[in-house]
């Protein structure tokens, strides 16, 4: 149906799936609406590679590890609105009658984003447009899960477009932080987030490709894990901007603990990707890397206290500097660092990401439906006749004398093919000065920085903060391995803005951060540290990260989970 007519078939599309979410809730057995048992309790406190032994040696029955996690994951919808397609009948069919009961993640319950494709349902993306049409069998990721054993039950919620650190869409609706509702669980991964977080599952699979599985991480107090391109599968998805290579999505893991972060990376890899899915590497797990991390005795450790675009709060600041503290105590070290521009990364990333004039992902969009306000403020500026795009810039950079965000706002606009490869070459001269930085010059073990300027975005904070996301995007221009540790909690007492803060002389970026941080609104909300390798080092960023949480364990305390009520 064609504009404008379309915005009845939105609404209906979006009535049907959220009917069709309700019922599939209601209809369940009624093992899944009952209170959590002491049976349960022991299923919950196991690691995945206890439940998998357990499954080997049938001490425990898959569906029974199901319908504890599926019961759990119905609590934590019912408190954020993760949950997106719910396949609980078919996920116990496929736990009782299909599932490999002797691979490496026999058993396991795995939650999925919504942009992963499971036969029998839709693929979304959030847009009503992509719903109706359920695929016909699962994608390259599903059949690798299912050979391993593991059981997909659920698919979570994500933004509309993709592109941003909020959760919400029209057909769906919003996905609400578990440590407070007023706040972002993050995105574009934040259902899976959310659901972890709380409890509703041990593993989930996301995409990064401006830190989408690392915010949701640091949000709402998680583990993940951000890949470099060709270490996970990426075929059998959906996305709101298909042939975008400019900065590539990487599909990834996220947990709710570290060990079942590296139990669960260890076991996909195990399955040999590579020979379901053309753009894997064939690399196999290389248990060398993480023995040669738990040998070293003194680390050489980088800091990146700030990109210079905005410096981290209070809150972020002190989780980094516990961690810098911890590894000091260790007898590690540890040095501040300078590396070439994150800021002139930040200006190719996003140039790159959005080559088409935001074309791609406006063209899924039926007549009124909502968009994310931080997608929103970028198809506008877009949009804006380059002439008068121009004057606003020399306006920005020489009457408020914004350099930071007028250097942003400069070439904002579609690019020719000419134009795209020019900056792809940008990228690329960028890619090898950090190379020759890291090698040469500052010869680094690792390097930690803070996942993000501030803890969890407000709802529809991204309209400010939509160009706050500097410290992930960095490392997907770089495509380095990173992974996501959670720290401590905003505490009202220790992480208000000092005296001497000055809101007004911030840059245009900062102050969309800052005009959302307030420690007395965000008390209790999950701060994390980023872990950062070079290429394709997986194996030893989750050893680093291992280290690390041994080193806080130590020195002050690991991270407390939120409890499974």
């Amino acid at each position: 149906m064609l504009p404008p007519f379309d915005y009845f078939e939105h609404r209906r599309a979006c009535q049907r799936k959220q009917v069709q979410r309700a019922t599939r809730i209601v209809s369940l057995p009624s093992i899944y609406h009952c209170p959590i048992s002491s049976h349960d309790r022991e299923i919950l406190a196991k690691p995945i590679e206890e439940l998998v032994q357990d499954v080997h040696k049938e001490l425990l029955r898959p569906v029974d590890i199901l319908r504890t996690y599926g019961k759990i994951a119905l609590r934590a919808h019912e408190k954020t609105n993760c949950l997106t397609e719910v396949m609980l009948p078919e996920a116990e069919s496929w736990a009782e009658n299909e599932v490999n009961t002797k691979g490496p993640l026999a058993g396991v319950p795995v939650s999925l984003k919504d942009s992963i494709a499971v036969g029998g349902f839709d693929v979304s993306v959030g847009y009503s447009c992509n719903t109706g049409s359920p695929y016909a069998q699962d994608g390259t990721l599903v059949r690798i899960l299912k050979d391993a054993g593991a059981v997909p039950y659920v698919k979570t919620n994500l933004p509309v477009t993709l592109l941003s650190f909020e959760s919400t869409n029209d057909v769906w609706g919003r996905c609400t932080n578990p440590h407070n509702s007023k706040y972002s669980p993050g995105g574009s991964t934040g259902g899976e987030s959310a659901l972890l977080a709380y409890g509703g599952g041990r593993i989930g699979i996301g995409s990064d490709v401006a830190g989408s599985v690392r915010a949701p991480a640091h949000f709402s107090g998680i583990y993940s894990l951000r890949c470099s391109t060709g270490r996970w599968p990426k075929m059998g998805m959906n996305t709101s901007m298909p042939g975008q290579e400019g900065i590539p999505s990487v599909f990834s893991p996220m947990a709710r603990t570290l060990g079942d972060l590296v139990y669960f990376s260890k076991s996909m890899i195990s399955m040999k990707p590579w020979t379901y899915d053309h753009s894997v590497h064939s690399i196999e797990w290389r248990s060398e890397q993480e023995q040669a991390i738990k040998d070293t005795k003194t680390f050489r450790v980088g800091v990146l206290r700030t990109d210079g675009v905005v410096d981290p709060s209070p809150a972020c600041a002190r989780a980094l500097e516990q961690v810098v503290s911890a590894l000091r105590s260790e007898g590690h070290e540890v040095l501040d660092v300078n590396p070439p521009s994150p800021y002139e990364a930040l200006v190719i990333a996003s140039q790159l990401l959005n080559a088409d004039g935001c074309k791609t992902f406006r063209s899924f969009f039926r007549t009124g439906e909502w968009n994310d306000p931080g997608a929103a403020q970028m198809n506008f500026y877009m949009k804006i006749p380059r002439p008068l795009k121009y004057l606003h810039y020399l306006w920005v950079k020489y009457v408020r004398r914004d350099e930071i965000w007028a250097g942003l706002l400069r070439n904002w606009h579609q690019k020719s093919a000419h134009e795209q490869w020019k900056w792809v070459a940008k990228r690329e001269a960028y890619k090898a000065r950090w190379h020759e930085w890291w090698v040469k010059e500052a010869k680094l073990d690792f390097l930690l920085t803070t996942p993000n300027a501030t803890p969890a975005v407000p709802h529809d904070g991204m309209k400010d903060a939509v160009s706050s996301c500097g410290y992930t995007f960095l490392f997907n221009l770089l495509d380095y391995s990173c992974g996501i540790i959670p720290v401590t909690h905003v505490d009202k007492a220790l992480d208000q803005l000092p005296a001497t803060f000055r809101f007004k002389e911030l840059n245009g970026v900062a102050k969309g951060a800052y005009k959302h941080y307030n420690a007395d609104q965000m008390h209790g909300l999950p701060v994390a540290v980023q872990v950062v390798g070079q290429r394709l080092q997986e194996e030893k960023i989750l050893a680093v990260m291992q280290r690390i949480e041994d080193a806080l364990e130590k020195n002050g305390g690991k991270y407390e989970l939120l409890e499974i009520v």
